[in-house]
């Protein structure tokens, strides 16, 4: 039995869901989004909270109970609280700024990196901080990921970009060699 997917979901102030067939909506202040649930297990709402059942006892049924628990929150939380990731870029002579949709990047490469921003996200720069947010917590991070990946930090001089609760252990250089 699982213990993630037979707790109920609280729906919050503000937050409708709706449940058609096996399409879950959920609209909020911050946006709406919308899952389609697995054959294996099934959503209903009742009483200001959202139950997820699994159909069968079948493993798979079993193992996505507690997964679509988990998403279904997520979206709750996604419309009404939102999710952000922070990125902070560290580097001499590395920039970055918004044009647009896109986001301009000059990451010691011998041409700046655009990278387009994907809808449902926004993009705010800081100085070197850069936050995403939106209601997909997928969406939130995968787009943060791919940020991350177009240079991510060395452990030598630190130098790329990091998640702003990432902790970067050093490493020491080369020693010269005693003559």
């Amino acid at each position: 039995m699982s213990r993630i997917g037979i707790k109920p979901i609280t729906i919050p102030d503000g937050v409708t869901v709706d449940v058609t067939g096996n399409v879950v909506k959920v609209k909020g202040s911050k946006g709406e989004i919308s899952m389609e649930l697995h054959n294996a297990v099934s959503a209903s709402v009742a009483d200001g909270a959202i139950t997820v059942k699994n159909n069968n006892n079948s493993k798979t049924s079993r193992a996505m109970w507690g997964t679509t628990k988990r998403l279904i929150e997520n979206m709750v939380h996604g419309v009404s609280q939102g999710f952000e990731k922070k990125l902070e870029l560290n580097g001499v002579g590395y920039r970055m700024a918004l044009k647009g949709k896109q986001i301009d990047l000059a990451l010691g490469f011998s041409h700046p990196v655009l990278v387009d921003i994907p809808e449902g996200l926004t993009v705010e720069i800081d100085k070197m901080l850069l936050t995403v947010t939106g209601v997909d917590k997928q969406a939130v991070g995968q787009f943060a990921a791919e940020i991350r990946a177009l240079k991510p930090v060395e452990p030598y001089k630190g130098k790329g970009f990091k998640y702003s609760d990432e902790i970067v252990r050093r490493k020491e250089g080369k020693k010269a060699a005693a003559a």
